[in-house]
């Protein structure tokens, strides 16, 4: 691939891009939905993906799968390739030498900015006794937990780091985009123990701030914004200290908090991570997956928990990941979220992570503790809600499984749950807004015809001969012109120059010309006779107006040889000869 518009249409069509914004039918090879831009009943908006490009008949818009993105969302080119960039895993920077220096020179600046940072939180940690008391007894961490996590201490001052990294010769603006200023241009964390969120590697691309005394109107954890290096949907926190544990354990865990995560790797247990703060994303099941398959959360019971394991069931699909759900083992008292239950047994959080249950079975049980399924109703309820989970899954010896257990948790049979099953209508993928007004208004190309010739001297080239009878400049737009031009000096080659268009030609013509009635010569004959003759009453029409102005000047010479040649084009049209 020479760039990353290449790239980007390797990796994404554009039926499963305009299918994701319309209602696709597909017609022989091609696909067709209605307009998104006309209020229309009959499609005219055609996709051909053998040619990966569209067209839209009633408005006349079209090109590939750039194009139909700066249509419907509104961008221009460059957001659109950013955005179907970020949809195809594209880094845009790797194709574009210039932009891909700037992007690496800035990147290397943020790092040297965050870990000077994290050396300067570890650094205030040890000379202010509140922090030291709260991580080493309060918390209870070890020292070598401490510099593994790079865990320190931001001061209670307005701009202490932010001096610190000016001395040192950084600019405020790479502070800023370092995720490390607050909207006042001061240091965004202030009196907290200072986590570092890590890459990979074990570098850091951010922070996360918890308060180490309650303050009523200060949030308990505070984290970076998103920036060039720190990206919330697909950062896992602890996956760089556990990634060579989890391939050992076979399984990861993965836990709500980052103070779960640390507590957990300084017991032991070293295969649990964290999302950082931030709901589970297919990015996330992705990246644990390439470590392992089975993934097992340990999520909170209540509602928004229930909630959570509900969006990372079918997120999990997505991501080819089995996912269970550890439930706390209880028995030594109650505990809120395993940094608790390790520091009152670590043998029930061992126990915890060994039994975990399949993640549909455990959702089963938290609406069954919730429903009243010996009524009509409560049935009904849980049968609506465990089947709509049933019907997402892949394996169908898995979904037959799952009716059982919904057969047996409210005595209704297999049968019956069948029937309702297959009731429900399929559902149906959300179409994503497209950001346009409709129109009743219709776009007429009255000069079509100009495409079905140009499309059938390209697909049959041995017609293409015939075009010597038509004269330079005669079709109505530049580009059309120049492909004729192309056509009969026979340098095919330098269609290559307008490849987009040219697909989107033979797309025009592909259902028309499918259509022609006798050979491909004649209909060749018929386009190259309606478009001489077209030209022929455009230039008599011209000329009339001419004719006025001269009368109008009173200008008789003139008067004379516009009306010959008047005269002239009257005898062509007549006889249907040039």
């Amino acid at each position: 691939m020479n760039d990353a518009r290449d790239e980007i249409k390797a990796r994404i069509s554009i039926e499963d891009l305009a299918g994701e914004y319309l209602e696709l039918k597909r017609t022989g090879r091609n696909f067709k939905a209605l307009s998104p831009w006309t209020n229309e009943r009959t499609p005219s908006f055609i996709i051909s993906p053998d040619k990966q490009i569209w067209h839209d008949f009633s408005s006349g818009k079209g090109g590939d799968i750039f194009g139909f993105i700066m249509e419907v969302e509104g961008m221009n080119f460059r957001e659109a390739l950013e955005f179907l960039a970020r949809k195809a895993g594209v880094e845009i920077e790797t194709f574009d030498s210039k932009r891909s220096r700037e992007i690496s020179e800035k990147k290397e600046r943020l790092r040297k900015i965050l870990q000077i940072s994290a050396n300067f939180y570890q650094h205030m940690l040890v000379r202010n006794k509140e922090a030291l008391n709260y991580v080493f007894k309060n918390r209870k961490l070890s020292k070598e937990i401490v510099q593994e996590f790079k865990i320190g201490f931001a001061p209670n001052t307005q701009k202490m780091l932010t001096n610190f990294l000016l001395k040192k010769g950084f600019a405020m603006s790479d502070i800023r985009d370092a995720g490390l200023l607050n909207r006042f241009g001061g240091d965004i964390f202030r009196n907290r123990m200072v986590i570092a969120l890590q890459d990979s590697g074990g570098s850091p691309v951010g922070f996360t701030g918890r308060i180490i005394k309650d303050e009523p109107n200060a949030p308990k954890y505070l984290n970076t914004p998103q920036t060039l290096l720190y990206d919330k949907s697909s950062n896992i926190f602890g996956l760089s200290q556990a990634k060579n544990e989890i391939r050992k354990a076979g399984f990861v865990v993965v836990v709500e908090g980052n103070m779960d995560v640390i507590s957990s790797h300084q017991a032991g247990v070293k295969n649990v991570v964290a999302t950082a703060g931030t709901a589970m994303t297919v990015h996330h099941l992705k990246a644990l997956g390439r470590f392992s398959n089975d993934v097992r959360l340990c999520f909170d019971s209540d509602q928004a928990g229930i909630s959570a394991t509900e969006r990372a069931i079918s997120l999990g699909q997505q991501a080819g990941v089995e996912l269970s759900i550890i439930t706390l083992n209880q028995s030594a008292g109650e505990a809120k979220d395993p940094d608790e239950l390790i520091q009152k047994d670590l043998e029930l959080w061992k126990d915890s992570i060994s039994k975990p249950q399949p993640a549909i079975e455990w959702i089963f049980d938290q609406y069954e503790k919730r429903l009243n399924i010996a009524t009509a109703v409560g049935k009904k309820e849980f049968s609506t809600i465990a089947l709509k989970l049933v019907e997402n899954l892949n394996d169908p010896v898995e979904k037959d499984f799952y009716i059982e257990q919904i057969s047996k948790r409210i005595g209704i049979s297999k049968t019956t749950l069948l029937g309702k099953f297959d009731e429900k209508p399929r559902p149906v993928k959300p179409k994503r807004r497209i950001k346009i007004e409709k129109t009743d208004e219709k776009f007429v190309d009255e000069y079509i015809y100009e495409d079905d010739l140009l499309a059938l001297a390209i697909k049959e080239q041995k017609l293409a001969e015939m075009l010597s009878e038509l004269q330079d400049n005669i079709l109505h737009d530049k580009q059309r012109n120049q492909i004729l031009q192309i056509l009969k000096s026979n340098n095919l080659d330098l269609l290559k120059n307008f490849d987009d268009y040219v697909k989107i030609l033979l797309l025009k013509a592909d259902e028309r010309l499918g259509n022609i009635k006798g050979s491909a010569t004649d209909e060749m004959k018929r386009l190259i006779h309606k478009i001489k003759t077209q030209n022929l009453q455009e230039r008599k029409i011209n000329l009339q107006e001419q004719l006025e102005e001269a009368e109008i000047q009173g200008d008789e010479n003139l008067k004379m040889k516009i009306l010959i040649e008047i005269m002239q084009l009257n005898k062509e049209l007549n006889s249907g000869k040039r």
